[in-house]
């Protein structure tokens, strides 16, 4: 069994690492002491571009490192889910570097819901600055007043109007609402309430200062605002925009939201992994350094089983998030409903292990800003919720095992 990348995968993943070992790593400590001035006070308002990043944004487009994820040779670089996944991996390293490539969340997928779904019209408007990184987006579906892990539970609806649709609602955890580039939602809403319960939403492109639009607040994940992104709330009130706003057509929501965050899923895992690769080599590394009762860390109170612990999690996360790409790419999001489900689960999980047992190497400085393992494991904590939550996967796991075992495959 061959488990190489393509060709044109590892030459990409050659590039991208020396970008960044050269340029990336060595201004990391410079540009999170930058993000953590801007985050102070939370006054969202106040938020700037970091010139830095600006300035990496473009030496990485101009060396061909620029919208990674985007299955299109002319567009993206043409790598399939799978060959991108390692690349994912390697930007999860540092916790802004994605950004740098043109591969941040969430505008990748909705970059890939406008490449798949959207109209002429919508791609020139919206997609054409989001593929340049002009703007960025966000996306708008969790709801505060109601149980979101069962997403048909939304209360915000889409009404037609003549030529218009009307939006109201209220949305949270809307993330990149804080940027200073942020231009555009896409808005999930009640459309079709009528029909049957997965053929009942629409998504709908909202510019953010339409009127009706209010941003009420950022929202603090684990104490951190998240500048200049952002996770926010915001309020749609009696909000009109044209029906070209409609992506595809009423009624399809779920079915747009089935093909984004199947490779959005992907993207999130290999990062993670990324993260869990770099908090394995600062343990280690932590551990060969320091000496206690007369001993390097590493012979010490298990801690050599620990990094064997995180040596085998690590490995076997990878191999189940490139399974479930491979998955993807073969035969389509649909039939690998059991993979996807199951790295959101297995992933998150297994980073908020590695970067507990390497802060608890480095001691003090395990929960301090000296390194980014505090970050990392609150980035794991909130991935178990992001896409919906632990016990949401394992039921969607459970049920299509349970399935095959059934007359007709029916759970």
């Amino acid at each position: 069994m061959d488990f190489n990348h393509s060709p044109a995968s590892q030459a990409a993943l050659a590039r991208l690492k020396a970008f960044m070992t050269e340029r990336v790593l060595p201004v990391e400590s410079q540009l999170l002491d930058i993000n953590r001035t801007l985050n102070a006070g939370g006054d969202w308002t106040r938020w700037s571009l970091i010139p830095e990043i600006e300035a990496l944004k473009t030496e990485a487009r101009e060396a061909g490192l620029w919208n990674l994820f985007l299955p299109d040779a002319e567009l993206g670089q043409g790598l399939s889910c799978t060959d991108y996944a390692p690349l994912a991996e390697e930007t999860g390293r540092v916790l802004f570097a994605p950004e740098i490539f043109n591969c941040n969340a969430p505008d990748t997928g909705n970059m890939e819901v406008l490449y798949h779904f959207g109209s002429e019209q919508q791609k020139e408007q919206w997609l054409k600055p989001l593929l340049n990184g002009d703007i960025r987006s966000v996306f708008c579906m969790t709801e505060p007043e109601v149980a979101s892990s069962d997403a048909t539970n939304m209360q915000a609806t889409i009404k037609e109007d003549g030529e218009s649709l009307v939006l109201n609602g209220r949305k949270w955890w809307s993330t990149g609402l804080g940027h200073p580039n942020a231009k555009v939602a896409i808005f999930m809403g009640l459309s079709n309430p009528e029909a049957p319960k997965h053929a009942q939403h629409a998504m709908v492109l909202v510019p953010l200062d339409a009127t009706g639009v209010e941003i009420e607040r950022m929202l603090t994940a684990n104490g951190d605002y998240d500048a200049p992104y952002g996770h926010g709330e915001v309020s749609f009130n009696n909000v009109r925009v044209p029906r070209e706003n409609l992506i595809w057509d009423l009624g399809k929501g779920f079915a747009i939201a089935q093909g984004r965050l199947g490779p959005g899923r992907i993207h999130h895992c290999m990062r993670a992994i990324g993260a869990a690769e770099r908090a394995l080599e600062l343990a280690v590394q932590r551990g060969l350094s320091r000496v206690a009762f007369g001993k390097p860390l590493v012979k010490l109170g298990g801690n050599a089983e620990r990094i064997a612990d995180a040596r085998m999690m690590i490995d076997q996360a990878r191999l189940l998030t490139l399974n479930a790409a491979w998955k993807i790419d073969t035969v389509g999001v649909k039939n690998a409903m059991t993979e996807i489900s199951a790295i959101k689960v297995v992933v998150p999980n297994m980073l908020q292990q590695v970067a507990d047992m390497a802060i608890q190497m480095h001691g003090g400085a395990g929960v301090s800003h000296d390194t980014p393992l505090a970050s990392f494991a609150a980035a794991a904590r909130m991935l178990r919720l992001a896409d919906g939550p632990d016990e949401v996967h394992r039921h969607m796991v459970a049920r299509l095992e349970i399935a095959k075992h059934l007359p007709e495959g029916r759970a």
